[in-house]
């Protein structure tokens, strides 16, 4: 039975923790995320303890995208950051880089998202712990085989997760 995305990732999290790695790097198998670009996460890492590749933090870079969805993803950053004040321009930027001690200060299995809203909320817990964070940017290109598991699911989820993350950081029980 395949799980969902944020199975996958915190799976993959803990077996980079098992292995002593002190960097884990996240991105797209389907090469919509540039291969080529993780020396620059890398560089970025000397001074930062989460890297993310944005789409959006200078302009919009996004190859074969519907328009549709391109409003769809920015709108959900924008509403994102206008509600938790994460200084984040791509919220749901699946392409990043982790310092360990990063992972091993969020309590992997407390996660409750598992659509993209996993990204907000690991970013959020990120930022609410105090570690530096940086964006870069990148250019994302769309698969070109296979299609999207966007679903309306993974579109309220992320709705309700950005209150979520902000009410109990407020009431001080954010886990």
């Amino acid at each position: 039975r395949k799980a969902g995305l944020g199975t996958a990732y915190v799976r993959g999290f803990k077996y980079a923790l098992a292995r002593d790695y002190e960097f884990i790097l996240e991105m797209d198998a389907d090469f919509s995320h540039d291969p080529k670009e993780i020396p620059n996460f890398l560089l970025s890492m000397n001074d930062y303890d989460l890297v993310i590749g944005s789409r959006y933090v200078q302009g919009v870079n996004v190859v074969n995208w519907p328009l549709s969805r391109l409003i769809l993803s920015y709108g959900a950053n924008l509403y994102t950051r206008l509600i938790t004040g994460m200084p984040i321009h791509d919220c749901t930027s699946g392409y990043k880089c982790f310092r360990r001690k990063v992972l091993e200060s969020i309590k992997l299995d407390k996660i409750s998202s598992d659509g993209y809203s996993f990204q907000i909320e690991i970013d959020f817990k990120t930022w609410k712990l105090g570690f530096k964070l940086k964006e870069i940017p990148i250019v994302f290109v769309d698969r070109l085989i296979g299609s999207s598991k966007m679903s309306k699911k993974i579109v309220y989820e992320a709705i309700w997760m950005v209150w979520k993350l902000k009410i109990l950081s407020l009431l001080g029980k954010l886990e």
